[in-house]
């Protein structure tokens, strides 16, 4: 998914964001540049997603989540506020994915973190239990069941150099 291509979807997430970015777009603003940022999980040392799922995952519940297979797209605070400083200084508008360019799968992603960590095993999370868990938090599951291969397609055309393209090199800095 780019900002211009992909399958948008129509389940929670995708229509709370729709009908933000259409109403944000709609209301008029004289003299004022607009730019809607659709940004996936943030990861960071003391706040963002890293913080819970490190803690699962030293729990021994780092385990894929359903089937593994579904792309979760993530990035470094670092670099989302690089990202952000280059909207600004780009005078970008419209709409921007500030993602990291190399989405990869659940499965993938939460091995990449027992590795980082050091915590030889994961438990997997069934469907189920994760539908449970998000009522438990009055949220919904499709929220982490959801595939998001998401790319930074205008970022990256316009020359924008993230510090932290793999996940590896996210982890390694986040686990110091």
């Amino acid at each position: 998914m780019t900002e211009e291509n992909g399958e948008i979807g129509d389940d929670f997430s995708m229509n709370v964001a729709k009908t933000w970015e259409q109403t944000f777009f709609e209301v008029p603003s004289k003299n004022t540049l607009k730019t809607a940022l659709r940004t996936s999980i943030v990861l960071g040392k003391k706040g963002g997603a890293f913080i819970p799922l490190k803690r699962l995952a030293q729990f021994g519940l780092g385990g894929k989540q359903a089937s593994g297979n579904q792309f979760i797209s993530w990035l470094h605070e670092h670099d989302f506020a690089r990202a952000i400083e280059f909207i600004i200084n780009e005078n970008m508008t419209g709409v921007v994915n500030v993602v990291a360019p190399k989405p990869v799968q659940n499965k993938v992603f939460m091995k990449q973190l027992r590795r980082s960590l050091k915590v030889p095993i994961g438990l997997p999370t069934p469907k189920f239990l994760l539908g449970i868990g998000a009522k438990i938090i009055k949220t919904e599951p499709e929220l982490v069941l959801k595939s998001r291969n998401v790319i930074p397609e205008r970022l990256l055309q316009k020359g924008f150099q993230f510090k932290f393209e793999t996940l590896e090199k996210t982890f390694e800095n986040l686990v110091k």
